[in-house]
């Protein structure tokens, strides 16, 4: 399926009419596709939580499509579908498919992994003209640090998905914290947290 053709199957879905958070994306570099991708993930999560998985699992397979057919393949929110897949199935009763699953989101991730530190960071909004200016005087510390935060949630993602199919409690929140975690900015930061972030908490 091209993205053309999903584009026109289900437009209320992608949001590709020109809404305010699109408008600013596209300002800010990121493709209709990134947001998409974005907010398909988001929605599929809530279906999931509402109880309603095999919309979920729609939704998810979408995603997945897109991430495939619009992003590069070193790109870790390529990972990110197959593995909500991996846990639908191991839930479903199908361990063998949710092994085929996780096997791919692992070799994503692992070929990905050094996104995080070539990500780019946009400037934030800040709340006085006093941290405007510290973050433009320590831009390199403040990088820095923000890139060693984001590794660790990615580290933590990447033991989440080498346990997707063992049958254990969830090691780490990712689903959850999303809304806590989102960047306000479009920007390298929160594409990489979408993908450690977008995952089901099992």
């Amino acid at each position: 399926m091209s993205f053309t053709a999903m584009n026109t199957s289900a437009p209320r879905i992608w949001g590709f009419k020109a809404d305010a958070e699109m408008r600013a994306a596209r300002e800010a570099g990121w493709s209709r596709a990134d947001l998409a991708w974005e907010r398909l993930m988001e929605r599929a999560l809530a279906e999931e939580g509402a109880g309603r998985p095999r919309q979920a699992v729609r939704l998810f397979r979408l995603t997945d499509v897109l991430a495939r057919v619009a992003f590069p393949a070193a790109d870790l929110r390529r990972a990110a579908a197959p593995a909500n897949l991996a846990v639908l199935q191991f839930r479903a009763g199908a361990p063998a498919a949710a092994e085929q699953l996780q096997a791919r989101a692992l070799r994503v991730w692992v070929a990905a992994e050094g996104q995080v530190a070539c990500m780019h960071i946009a400037p934030r909004s800040r709340s006085s003209l006093f941290h405007l200016r510290m973050e433009a005087l320590h831009r390199d510390t403040y990088h820095a640090n923000l890139k060693t935060r984001v590794g660790r949630i990615a580290a933590e993602t990447g033991e989440t998905l080498r346990s997707l199919t063992s049958g254990r409690a969830a090691l780490h929140r990712h689903a959850s914290r999303w809304r806590g975690e989102k960047p306000t900015v479009f920007d390298g930061t929160r594409k990489v947290l979408g993908a450690c972030l977008l995952l089901l908490d099992k």
